[in-house]
């Protein structure tokens, strides 16, 4: 057998550009589900969370901080307050409005 024929050819890797990531990690984050944003978007589970943590240690600056269960409760407490902030934004201007 020639050593052609048993040479596997490496696996290519599928790039992504940092557009398709930020989209990911925006929809991620709305979503209540990072495997379903995943499987929404065809990429594994495992390759969202990693682009998760990265973006989260560049924001914080350190591994062992964006692993700090104090600060992920803290980060998800901030979420919340800021969606809820969102809303009442917007019922203000909704029950704002004079009536007719």
């Amino acid at each position: 057998m020639s050593a052609e024929k048993t040479k596997k050819t490496p696996d290519k890797r599928r790039k992504y550009d940092d557009a398709f990531k930020a989209e990911a990690l925006r929809l991620a984050s709305e979503s209540r589900s990072t495997q379903a944003a995943a499987q929404q978007l065809g990429i594994s589970p495992k390759l969202l969370y990693r682009w998760q943590e990265a973006k989260l240690v560049a924001e914080v600056g350190s591994v062992e901080v964006a692993r700090d269960p104090e600060v992920r409760q803290l980060r998800a407490q901030l979420k919340r307050a800021e969606q809820e902030l969102d809303i009442l934004k917007k019922a203000l201007v909704i029950f704002g409005q004079p009536t007719r």
